[in-house]
Protein backbone atom coordinates (compact mmCIF):
# COMPACT_ATOMS: atom_id res chain seq x y z
CA UNK A 1 0.00 0.00 0.00
CA UNK A 2 1.64 2.95 -1.29
CA UNK A 3 1.99 6.22 1.17
CA UNK A 4 -1.30 8.97 0.47
CA UNK A 5 -0.25 11.17 3.06
CA UNK A 6 2.87 13.03 4.13
CA UNK A 7 4.35 11.64 7.58
CA UNK A 8 4.97 13.55 10.74
CA UNK A 9 8.50 13.92 11.81
CA UNK A 10 7.83 11.70 15.07
CA UNK A 11 5.75 9.28 12.48
CA UNK A 12 9.63 9.17 10.43
CA UNK A 13 11.51 8.82 13.32
CA UNK A 14 9.82 6.05 15.01
CA UNK A 15 10.09 4.25 11.68
CA UNK A 16 13.47 5.04 10.74
CA UNK A 17 14.36 3.99 14.06
CA UNK A 18 12.61 0.35 13.98
CA UNK A 19 13.99 -0.17 10.93
CA UNK A 20 18.10 0.29 12.34
CA UNK A 21 17.67 -2.03 15.30
CA UNK A 22 15.89 -4.65 13.06
CA UNK A 23 19.81 -5.31 11.52
CA UNK A 24 21.60 -3.39 14.85
CA UNK A 25 19.92 -5.20 17.59
CA UNK A 26 18.47 -8.00 16.17
CA UNK A 27 18.16 -10.14 19.56
CA UNK A 28 15.83 -7.26 21.09
CA UNK A 29 13.81 -6.47 18.14
CA UNK A 30 10.49 -6.33 17.70
CA UNK A 31 10.98 -3.25 20.53
CA UNK A 32 8.85 -2.98 23.22
CA UNK A 33 7.00 0.81 23.12
CA UNK A 34 9.97 1.89 26.03
CA UNK A 35 13.23 0.47 23.94
CA UNK A 36 11.57 2.48 20.44
CA UNK A 37 11.29 5.62 22.87
CA UNK A 38 14.66 5.14 23.46
CA UNK A 39 16.04 4.41 20.12
CA UNK A 40 14.11 7.62 19.08
CA UNK A 41 15.65 9.63 21.66
CA UNK A 42 19.25 8.75 21.02
CA UNK A 43 21.93 11.76 21.14
CA UNK A 44 24.11 10.24 18.17
CA UNK A 45 23.62 9.09 14.64
CA UNK A 46 19.91 11.37 14.92
CA UNK A 47 19.61 14.78 13.08
CA UNK A 48 17.29 16.15 14.63
CA UNK A 49 18.44 15.21 18.28
CA UNK A 50 14.49 14.52 19.34
CA UNK A 51 12.95 14.43 22.85
CA UNK A 52 9.81 11.93 22.36
CA UNK A 53 7.31 10.90 24.72
CA UNK A 54 5.95 7.47 25.10
CA UNK A 55 2.65 9.11 24.08
CA UNK A 56 4.01 10.50 20.84
CA UNK A 57 5.44 7.17 20.26
CA UNK A 58 1.71 5.05 20.54
CA UNK A 59 0.47 8.41 18.48
CA UNK A 60 2.93 7.72 15.84
CA UNK A 61 2.17 3.66 15.82
CA UNK A 62 -1.15 3.97 15.83
CA UNK A 63 -0.76 6.25 12.35
CA UNK A 64 1.53 4.15 10.69
CA UNK A 65 -0.62 1.10 11.16
CA UNK A 66 -2.57 3.06 8.78
CA UNK A 67 0.01 2.94 6.24
CA UNK A 68 0.62 -0.78 6.89
CA UNK A 69 4.37 0.44 8.22
CA UNK A 70 4.48 -1.27 11.45
CA UNK A 71 3.26 -4.55 12.75
CA UNK A 72 2.65 -5.56 16.25
CA UNK A 73 3.72 -8.65 17.44
CA UNK A 74 1.64 -10.70 20.00
CA UNK A 75 1.99 -12.68 23.03
CA UNK A 76 4.03 -12.14 25.55
CA UNK A 77 3.34 -9.26 28.52
CA UNK A 78 4.34 -6.10 26.80
CA UNK A 79 3.63 -5.56 22.83
CA UNK A 80 6.44 -5.50 20.30
CA UNK A 81 6.55 -3.27 17.50
CA UNK A 82 8.08 -4.62 13.99
CA UNK A 83 8.63 -2.07 10.92
CA UNK A 84 6.62 -3.30 7.31
CA UNK A 85 8.97 -1.05 4.78
CA UNK A 86 9.83 -3.67 2.50
CA UNK A 87 6.62 -5.48 2.01
CA UNK A 88 4.33 -2.26 2.38
CA UNK A 89 6.84 -0.18 0.04
CA UNK A 90 7.50 -2.99 -2.48
CA UNK A 91 11.43 -1.72 -2.10
CA UNK A 92 14.68 -4.50 -1.34
CA UNK A 93 16.63 -4.47 2.07
CA UNK A 94 19.16 -1.81 0.02
CA UNK A 95 17.03 0.24 -0.26
CA UNK A 96 15.09 0.39 3.15
CA UNK A 97 18.82 0.32 4.37
CA UNK A 98 19.37 4.32 2.56
CA UNK A 99 15.61 5.19 3.07
CA UNK A 100 16.54 4.37 7.44
CA UNK A 101 19.51 6.54 7.44
CA UNK A 102 18.08 9.81 5.52
CA UNK A 103 14.87 9.14 8.10
CA UNK A 104 17.29 9.05 11.02
CA UNK A 105 20.26 11.27 9.57
CA UNK A 106 18.75 14.03 7.64
CA UNK A 107 20.21 14.76 4.04
CA UNK A 108 23.55 12.87 2.78
CA UNK A 109 25.69 12.20 -0.40
CA UNK A 110 26.12 9.10 -1.51
CA UNK A 111 29.48 8.58 -0.02
CA UNK A 112 27.93 9.72 3.46
CA UNK A 113 25.01 7.12 2.96
CA UNK A 114 27.42 4.01 2.12
CA UNK A 115 29.47 5.05 5.13
CA UNK A 116 26.49 5.35 7.36
CA UNK A 117 24.09 2.57 6.02
CA UNK A 118 27.84 0.14 6.91
CA UNK A 119 25.49 -1.65 9.72
CA UNK A 120 22.81 -2.30 8.35
CA UNK A 121 24.04 -3.22 4.78
CA UNK A 122 27.50 -2.94 2.72
CA UNK A 123 27.52 -1.25 -0.64
CA UNK A 124 30.79 -1.94 -2.28
CA UNK A 125 30.80 0.89 -4.07
CA UNK A 126 29.09 4.78 -4.18
CA UNK A 127 27.62 3.62 -7.48
CA UNK A 128 25.69 1.19 -6.04
CA UNK A 129 24.52 3.65 -3.44
CA UNK A 130 23.97 5.87 -6.67
CA UNK A 131 21.94 2.92 -8.49
CA UNK A 132 19.74 2.47 -5.06
CA UNK A 133 18.74 5.97 -5.06
CA UNK A 134 17.86 6.61 -8.46
CA UNK A 135 15.59 3.46 -8.42
CA UNK A 136 14.33 5.12 -5.29
CA UNK A 137 14.02 8.44 -7.24
CA UNK A 138 12.31 6.86 -10.57
CA UNK A 139 9.37 4.67 -8.71
CA UNK A 140 6.43 4.67 -10.59
CA UNK A 141 4.50 5.38 -7.73
CA UNK A 142 5.70 8.18 -5.26
CA UNK A 143 9.07 9.23 -5.32
CA UNK A 144 10.81 8.44 -2.12
CA UNK A 145 13.83 10.37 -2.27
CA UNK A 146 15.45 13.35 -4.22
CA UNK A 147 18.67 14.99 -5.16
CA UNK A 148 18.74 17.90 -3.74
CA UNK A 149 20.55 21.00 -5.30
CA UNK A 150 23.81 21.65 -5.04
CA UNK A 151 25.23 24.04 -2.06
CA UNK A 152 27.83 26.42 -2.92
CA UNK A 153 31.31 25.24 -2.37
CA UNK A 154 29.72 21.21 -2.17
CA UNK A 155 31.53 18.92 -4.32
CA UNK A 156 28.52 16.73 -4.32
CA UNK A 157 24.89 16.79 -4.23
CA UNK A 158 22.94 15.31 -1.12
CA UNK A 159 19.82 13.51 -0.58
CA UNK A 160 16.61 13.51 0.98
CA UNK A 161 14.34 11.29 1.41
CA UNK A 162 10.28 12.64 0.28
CA UNK A 163 8.11 11.05 3.41
CA UNK A 164 7.12 14.91 4.62
CA UNK A 165 6.42 17.27 2.06
CA UNK A 166 6.95 20.36 4.60
CA UNK A 167 10.37 18.84 5.73
CA UNK A 168 11.05 18.54 1.93
CA UNK A 169 10.33 22.26 1.02
CA UNK A 170 12.75 23.27 3.81
CA UNK A 171 15.45 21.37 2.69
CA UNK A 172 15.00 22.70 -0.98
CA UNK A 173 15.76 26.36 0.37
CA UNK A 174 19.23 27.65 -0.33
CA UNK A 175 21.53 26.52 2.79
CA UNK A 176 18.87 24.43 4.52
CA UNK A 177 21.17 21.59 5.51
CA UNK A 178 23.37 24.09 7.06
CA UNK A 179 21.35 24.73 9.98
CA UNK A 180 18.37 23.27 12.09
CA UNK A 181 15.11 23.94 9.62
CA UNK A 182 12.11 25.65 10.75
CA UNK A 183 10.27 22.14 10.98
CA UNK A 184 12.82 20.59 13.09
CA UNK A 185 12.67 23.93 15.40
CA UNK A 186 9.15 24.00 15.49
CA UNK A 187 9.32 20.52 17.06
CA UNK A 188 11.91 21.54 19.23
CA UNK A 189 10.24 24.56 20.57
CA UNK A 190 6.78 22.44 21.43
CA UNK A 191 8.72 19.49 23.22
CA UNK A 192 10.48 22.70 25.30
CA UNK A 193 7.10 23.78 25.90
CA UNK A 194 6.16 20.52 26.88
CA UNK A 195 8.71 20.06 29.53
CA UNK A 196 8.21 23.46 30.91
CA UNK A 197 4.39 22.81 31.31
CA UNK A 198 5.21 19.47 33.39
CA UNK A 199 7.86 21.72 35.72
CA UNK A 200 5.18 24.37 36.58
CA UNK A 201 2.67 21.51 37.48
CA UNK A 202 5.12 20.21 39.75
CA UNK A 203 5.75 23.21 41.23
CA UNK A 204 1.72 24.34 41.67
CA UNK A 205 1.08 20.65 43.11
CA UNK A 206 3.91 21.59 45.31
CA UNK A 207 2.47 24.84 46.67
CA UNK A 208 -1.19 23.29 47.11
CA UNK A 209 0.30 20.86 49.34
CA UNK A 210 2.38 23.67 51.62
CA UNK A 211 -1.15 25.69 51.21
CA UNK A 212 -3.29 22.90 52.31
CA UNK A 213 -0.46 22.25 55.69
CA UNK A 214 -0.72 24.95 56.44
CA UNK A 215 -4.40 25.26 56.85
CA UNK A 216 -4.29 21.94 58.89
CA UNK A 217 -2.24 24.25 61.12
CA UNK A 218 -4.71 26.41 61.85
Amino acid sequence: MPIQDDLSLIEIRVLGVLSEKQKTVPDTYPLSLNALVAGCNQKTSRDPVMDISEAEAAGAIDSLRHHSLIVETSGGRVARYGHNIERSLQIPSQSVAILTVLMLRGPQTAGELRLNCERMHRFADISAVEAFLHELRDRAEKPLVEELPRQPGARENRWTHTLSAELLAAYRQPGAQDRVTTVEARHGDITELRLELDSLKAEVAELRLLVNDLLAQQ
